[in-house]
């Protein structure tokens, strides 16, 4: 299964997500901010990043730009309740495999996590 950071700044959604996607098999990690994501990146190896969008010091989308551009062949899967955010990661099309919109039901992000380790490649067709 997939080695997963989960990069949220609301910890229930946090440790959420991160439960659910264990259920699933997958190793996960977790990071409360953009910034605290990015070092935990640069200290280990992942298959995908899930992150908000929003979120206090370092927002998920410079930490995507980041991240893509030191980890080319990461996967990531942004999540956003905001409909402007999502327009913000529209940028990031050639770096993300989608963004999630929130609330979602579990079912929902572990299908988008599903679908996003299946894609060949780090990026949206």
């Amino acid at each position: 299964m997939a080695k997963i950071l989960v990069t949220e700044d609301e910890s229930a959604l946090r440790m959420f997500v991160a439960r659910a996607l264990r259920l699933d098999g997958h190793e996960t990690h977790e990071a409360g901010d953009g910034a605290e994501g990015l070092e935990m990146l640069s200290a280990s190896q992942f298959d995908l990043l899930l992150s908000d969008i929003r979120m206090p010091v370092m927002d998920g989308i410079e930490l995507a730009h980041h991240a893509a551009e030191r980890h080319p062949g990461l996967k990531i899967l942004l999540m956003t309740g905001y409909a402007e955010q999502r327009e913000r990661a529209d940028d990031l099309a050639s770096k993300i495999v989608d963004v999630v919109q929130k609330p979602f039901a579990l079912p929902d992000i572990r299908r988008a996590v599903a679908q996003a380790l299946a894609q060949e490649g780090s990026c949206a067709a």
